[in-house]
């Protein structure tokens, strides 16, 4: 059986004897797993937004459990939460590396916010801005830099607001999933910056390679945008470090309908490949869901036709936003990959395949196929706006609705023996996170480069095929694992990024790379996060309202055989 194609500088003895060990499970499966090289035929990307790593975790395994708090939205009593006593030690945690008040450098102290405090205030998550918090690598400067601390109610308005964090009364649902599954404490995204960057990185590895494009004629702009491209060569192609629309996609700049006092917005096309492409080139079913992709209606501007994406729902303080998110979407920014008119797939038996919706679905599409021989290879799960865990429009609460309902589905399939579902999330929001890691991608454009990435740069950091705004790795972000081949109860600490995950892909399938300075050739490895050697089989239901445990492990295709904590499946 193949195995996996390791750059030595990322591999880790521990993932080597992961992929030694798949090669002995995958000789005992059907002939089809050949195609693969672990015995992990389905890949599911639940891809959130805007969380760092100390946001959810600052004092994980370790929840107050305050009495008498109620959770936002429903004024149930807030979830309990209780650590395995074989929770992992030494987890790099706000908490463990001694930073909470009043220990902390900032010049706000960190504080815990409770689960009626769960939609905040939005912070600043700028590209630039970032950079500056980290303070050439001291970490103290969050407050003046991406603190938003006002912001009008129902949203929780506080000084420092950036400083602040859940823990297991809140994100019960995520503590849960790293009780019985596997965590990263070392992840982070590929640079700095919000959602596009984060969605171009995940599918390509790749911020570079755009050109700012007339919303209304489809052509390049006779000036690249200067919000839409940054460091533009002659042809006017740059770096994405912000959140410009798609150029392929309808419903770009809310439908094409701009506010009656302004005008469209450049939107943004990319060249290169994205992973898409390589899992079309090999046969591979995949597919990209995500909330309020199905349009209602149309709309006619000088004689050309424009779907709308008008969908919407309200989070538990009330606040309502539109479904749909195109700047979400990373795969309507490529010619090759994108869905313009968001059509629907001709029948169920398209989702996956090509197409008329070219791979890009609502997420009702997932629903349908989930429990079925159709289920795609790999597939990219975005959740609607009120449920992308966003600051101020999202929050945890709507946020876990979302991820455990589709963690249930999943684990309840025929396919869960085979699938891994990676939890991961787009940027960090600006919100505080005491751990960098080195630069891997340095960036010295002076325009929009801070001391962190400009000292890079000075002191020899390499910047990838010379392309300028893509300094990284960025904030650290969660990321998790949902297997019955995780670890259990695992905190992994190799350091990885998102397009970690671009590589997990791009190795399983045998793929190839993106290539291009994508960032896949120095992503870490996710291969510790998997025992590839001793498979579970196992699943975990949890309870979508409040993330709290319902039903005990299961064996799948048992699912009354419950398991106590160690306990495994035959």
């Amino acid at each position: 059986m193949p195995k996996f194609s390791i750059r030595a500088a990322a591999a880790t003895s521990a993932f080597g004897l992961a992929i030694a060990s798949a090669g002995a499970v995958a000789a005992a499966l059907p002939a089809q797993a050949s195609s693969t090289s672990t015995p992990i035929k389905h890949v599911v990307v639940i891809f959130g937004e805007n969380v760092s790593f100390d946001h959810y975790f600052a004092t994980y395994p370790n929840a107050a459990n305050t009495p008498g708090e109620t959770t936002q939205g429903s004024g149930a009593p807030a979830p309990s939460f209780t650590a395995a006593p074989n929770t992992p030690k030494g987890i790099n945690t706000l908490a463990n590396a001694g930073l909470l008040a009043p220990n902390n450098p900032n010049s706000v102290q960190p504080s815990r916010l409770t689960p009626s405090q769960a939609v905040t205030c939005d912070q600043g998550h700028a590209y630039t801005q970032e950079q500056k918090a980290y303070d050439g690598g001291l970490m103290d400067k969050f407050v003046q830099n991406t603190s938003t601390d006002t912001c009008g109610a129902p949203r929780y308005q506080a000084p420092g607001l950036t400083m602040d964090y859940y823990d297991g009364n809140t994100v019960t649902g995520m503590w849960n999933y790293a009780q019985h599954f596997a965590m990263s404490d070392n992840s982070y995204s590929d640079t700095f910056g919000p959602s596009t960057p984060g969605a171009l990185n995940l599918v390509s590895g790749q911020t570079h390679g755009v050109t700012s494009i007339n919303a209304l004629t489809g052509q390049q702009t006779s000036t690249p945008d200067s919000y839409t491209v940054k460091s533009p060569n002659a042809q006017g192609v740059g770096t994405v470090t912000g959140d410009p629309d798609p150029a392929y996609d309808d419903c770009s700049d809310n439908s094409h309908n701009p506010p009656q006092s302004g005008s469209l917005n450049a939107l943004a096309a990319m060249q290169g490949k994205n992973v898409g492409d390589l899992l079309n080139a090999q046969g591979v079913s995949w597919g990209w869901f995500q909330g309020g992709f199905t349009p209602q209606g149309s709309k006619t501007i000088s004689g050309t036709s424009y779907a709308q994406c008008t969908a919407s729902h309200t989070n538990v303080a009330g606040i309502s936003s539109t479904d749909y998110s195109p700047h979400h979407e990373p795969f309507q920014y490529f010619a090759s990959t994108a869905n313009p008119h968001h059509l629907p797939p001709a029948s169920d038996a398209e989702i996956g395949h090509n197409g008329q919706a070219n791979h890009q679905y609502d997420m009702t599409a997932f629903d349908k196929v989930v429990n079925s021989d159709n289920m795609p290879a790999v597939s990219f799960l975005k959740a609607p706006e009120y449920q992308d865990g966003h600051a101020s429009y999202s929050d945890p609460i709507d946020e876990q609705k979302f991820v455990v309902n589709e963690i249930n589905a999943i684990q309840k399939s025929k396919n869960w023996e085979s699938t891994a579902i990676v939890l991961a999330y787009d940027d960090s929001d600006g919100w505080y996170d005491h751990s960098a890691t080195k630069v891997l991608n340095a960036s010295n454009d002076p325009a929009n480069d801070a001391a962190w990435c400009l000292n890079a740069a000075a002191a020899g950091t390499p910047i990838l095929n010379g392309y300028q705004d893509r300094c990284g790795p960025g904030p650290r972000q969660p990321l998790l694992v949902v297997s019955p081949y995780a670890k259990r109860n695992f905190v992994d600490h190799t350091v990885t990024q998102q397009s970690s995950i671009l590589s997990f892909i791009e190795d399983n399938w045998n793929l190839g790379r993106i290539g291009n300075g994508s960032f896949d050739q120095l992503a870490g490895s996710l291969g510790n996060l998997f025992d590839f050697s001793h498979p579970r089989r196992d699943g975990l239901i949890l309870n979508p309202a409040n993330g709290t445990v319902v039903q005990a492990p299961y064996c799948a295709g048992n699912k009354g055989q419950h398991l106590g904590e160690g306990g495994s499946c035959s």
